[in-house]
């Protein structure tokens, strides 16, 4: 008898904006959020661009959003020391980054919504968004607004491409890679190349809904803010995600398009990149006339 060879199914993958392989000009990133997660964030950036400078690359141009102010409970927790105190925290850390790094990154402080961007809306516009925000309905209105710029921006330098959403809990959280839209792929003979990651807001829309009465009352201290935030978990996710985007930089290519981390088990289980799944929808059985006797 003949053996009959299964064929293995092809490992799915998604391949890079091919404009990001090799750029002439910085990459535009929108990071939204300068609090525990977002000021984290914003130094892996910083480092990832020196970096990227190193290797011939033009690196990123960053804008952070943020219309909050540097409050005493920050301290510890998030990257602000004593002299920064009712300091803008998008202010105080991209002055900081600045100076350090010899950047030319901008701070807005204003919100990112339909509000904020009414009277500046090309600051909209960024190859990757990145939120590092508390609440659904944030998370919700970025999508929104991602998705409108999308239809709306033709084929730009800066058209929104990518969006990653950092989110967390005491000790636990995830990072997502979505794309905006579909970005064209190669024909791959190894892999099955995959045009379109969902976005956190319509994959896990009804997870994110049902959290959304969680508390979220501003701490009066650093040991308040603790009981809400591990300390760790913050910079946990934030280098783990940045890991992430330099490996779509450096290599051009993802098997996984975020994670989720259990700091207090000290796991973490990466999200695939994959087909999305079609739906099915049962077909309506046929009427049969019947002839009258």
């Amino acid at each position: 008898m003949k053996k009959i060879k299964i064929r293995q199914p092809l490992a799915a993958v998604h391949i890079v904006e091919k404009e990001w392989l090799n750029p002439y000009n910085p990459i535009v990133v929108n990071l939204i959020g300068a609090g525990g997660t977002g000021s984290q964030v914003l130094t892996a950036l910083a480092r990832m661009n020196h970096a990227l400078n190193e290797l011939n690359h033009p690196g990123l141009f960053v804008r952070l959003f943020d219309d909050d102010k540097v409050e005493r409970a920050n301290l510890g927790r998030q990257l602000f020391a004593t002299a920064e105190l009712k300091q803008y925290k998008a202010v105080a850390l991209i002055n900081r980054v600045n100076l350090f790094f010899g950047t030319n990154w901008k701070a807005v402080t204003a919100r990112y919504d339909k509000a904020g961007l009414k009277e500046q809306p090309e600051l909209a516009q960024a190859g990757l968004t990145i939120s590092c925000v508390d609440t659904v309905q944030a998370r919700m209105e970025i999508a929104e607004i991602l998705k409108n710029l999308s239809k709306h921006s033709g084929y730009g330098r800066n058209k929104p491409l990518y969006y990653m959403d950092f989110g967390n809990s005491r000790f636990t959280g995830q990072v997502i890679l979505s794309t905006v839209g579909k970005i064209a792929q190669p024909e791959m003979k190894k892999y099955d190349t995959v045009d379109t990651l969902p976005m956190v807001t319509d994959e896990f829309r009804e997870l994110l809904l049902a959290s959304e009465g969680s508390d979220k009352t501003p701490s009066c201290s650093l040991a308040e803010a603790l009981t809400k935030q591990d300390l760790f978990i913050n910079s946990a996710l934030a280098n783990a995600g940045a890991s992430l985007l330099w490996q779509l930089f450096r290599e051009g290519m993802l098997f996984n398009r975020g994670f989720f981390v259990n700091l207090k088990e000290f796991r973490m289980q990466p999200l695939k990149v994959s087909k999305p799944v079609a739906i099915v929808k049962p077909m309506k059985p046929k009427r049969t006339k019947t002839k009258a006797a």
